[in-house]
C-alpha cells in the first residue's frame, strides 16, 4: 500500500496532540518546513477531526488519525482526510471499518497473541505500543523473529537517545515520537521551535548522525 510505503520513506512519524484546531495548519507548516511532511493526529481531544481537516486541506502532508477506538472515529478520521488509522490496541471492528473505507489500519500489538490476531485479520503491519514499557527494541526484535513477515511501527517512550535502537531493526517501517511536537509549545504558538526540533529529528535519521542523550518523550 502506498501509504505504508510513504511512512517507510519518512522513517519518523510525529505523534501530535492538538487542543485547538486553529493550531493545525501552522503546525503542519512547521513539520513540512522541518523536513517531515507526515503526522499522526490523536483523537485524544475534541479538536482532532477539525485539526486533521485543516492539515489535509494544505495538500502537502501525509495524515493519520491516532488513538482511534471505534468505527465511528474511523469514519470521522477518513471524512477529515486521514490516510491511515492508528489504534492503541487491536479492535476487529476498527480494522474492518478501515478496510471498508480503504485506509491503512495500524493497530497496537505487543504480544505474540496480539500479533497472531492481527495476522488473522489480514494485517502484516502493527504499531508496537507502548514500546518503552513493553520491553523496548529488544522485545520487538524478539517478536520479529517468529513473525518474519510482520512489520512494526514502534511508538511510546522513544526519543533521540534510543531512536536508532529501533531503526536498526529490519522489521521496523518507521518510528512514532512526540519529542519534536511538544504539546506546550504548540499551545503557545511556538511553531519555530517545532520546526527546529523537527529539523533536528530529521538530521538524526542520517546514518552519520550520533544519537542525542536528550530524554525521550
Amino acid at each position: 500500500m502506498e501509504t505504508l510505503a510513504a511512512l517507510g520513506r519518512t522513517r519518523l512519524v510525529p505523534v501530535v496532540v492538538l487542543d485547538d484546531a486553529r493550531d493545525a495548519a501552522p503546525l503542519a507548516g512547521a513539520l513540512v518546513a522541518g523536513g517531515l511532511p507526515v503526522a499522526e493526529v490523536t483523537f485524544r481531544t475534541p479538536a482532532a477531526a477539525d485539526a486533521i481537516k485543516a492539515m489535509a486541506d494544505r495538500g502537502d502532508i501525509l495524515l493519520g488519525a491516532g488513538t482511534v477506538l471505534t468505527p465511528a472515529q474511523v469514519d470521522e478520521a477518513v471524512a477529515a482526510g486521514a490516510s491511515y488509522v492508528v489504534s492503541p490496541g487491536l479492535s476487529r471492528a476498527v480494522v474492518e471499518r478501515c478496510r471498508e473505507r480503504g485506509v491503512l489500519a495500524l493497530p497496537g500489538a505487543v504480544t505474540a497473541t496480539e500479533i497472531q490476531a492481527a495476522l488473522e485479520l489480514g494485517l502484516d503491519t502493527v504499531k508496537f505500543f507502548p514500546a518503552g514499557t513493553s520491553g523496548g527494541a529488544p522485545a520487538m526484535a524478539a517478536l520479529a523473529g517468529p513473525f518474519g513477515g510482520v512489520r512494526f511501527i514502534p511508538t511510546g517512550g522513544i526519543g533521540p537517545a534510543n531512536l536508532h535502537e529501533y531503526l536498526a531493526i529490519d522489521a521496523v517501517v518507521a518510528v512514532g515520537g512526540s519529542w519534536m511536537v511538544p504539546r506546550e509549545r504548540i499551545r503557545a504558538g511556538d511553531f519555530e521551535t517545532v520546526r527546529r526540533l523537527t529539523a533536528e529529528a530529521v538530521a538524526l535519521l542520517r546514518p552519520s548522525a550520533p544519537p542525542s542523550r536528550e530524554p525521550s518523550q
